[in-house]
């Protein structure tokens, strides 16, 4: 029986856990939107209660952001199979217990088992990891992440981009994330384009 056609449209998979930062996932779902990528949002039980703490958006407000919501007791939804093809997967903001449990793949929620199969199906996993300061033990996990394709990526702010808002700050980083999906949107400041040495200097010069 032949393979089924790519979908019409791009798919990424956005987790959301219960670390400090919901805003990150928020943004990430928003720019799927603008850039017609279909999103496929699973949420842990702990980010609903960080979303409650931190911005002023009701659940079923964050829900109505993506393409289509998964229960993350659902363990059998399209996105814990491989043959469920996408882009990959972001963690948006990533905890380190949801970090922790993705590194040893005894997976406990759909949240955790699509990100093992994102990296079974060697497609990028983009974990924004929200913690700091960092014990000896955080910083092992992460290598271990790294050895198994995992992309590790606080998001941290750019300076160089003068960010005049925490807003801009938030949309930097989700953008420089989405960037290694291959996903160019619009906020992102770049260095040699809208920052910096724009353009090539004169002749003699350099």
């Amino acid at each position: 029986m032949p393979s089924k056609e790519w979908p019409d449209k791009d798919r990424l998979i956005v987790g959301l856990s219960g670390a400090s930062g919901i805003v990150y996932g928020v943004r990430v779902l928003d720019a799927c939107r603008e850039l017609g990528i279909e999103s496929h949002l699973v949420v842990s039980r702990s980010a609903v209660l960080t979303l409650s703490q931190e911005i002023d958006l009701a659940l079923s407000d964050l829900q109505d952001r993506a393409s289509v919501v998964h229960k993350v007791s659902d363990v059998g939804a399209s996105i814990s199979s491989g043959s469920f093809r996408t882009l990959g997967m972001i963690v948006a903001p990533c905890s380190v217990r949801t970090m922790s449990e993705i590194a040893t793949g005894v997976t406990s929620s759909l949240l955790t088992r699509a990100a093992d199969v994102t990296l079974k199906e060697r497609r990028p996993l983009v974990l924004m990891v929200r913690e700091t300061p960092l014990h000896l033990g955080h910083l092992r996990t992460m290598v271990r992440l790294a050895e198994m394709g995992a992309v590790i990526a606080p998001p941290l702010p750019a300076f160089y981009a003068k960010p005049a808002s925490i807003e801009e700050m938030v949309d930097q980083s989700v953008g420089r994330a989405l960037d290694l999906f291959g996903l160019s949107w619009k906020p992102v400041k770049r260095w040699g384009e809208d920052l910096g040495p724009v353009g090539v200097p004169p002749a003699g010069e350099g």
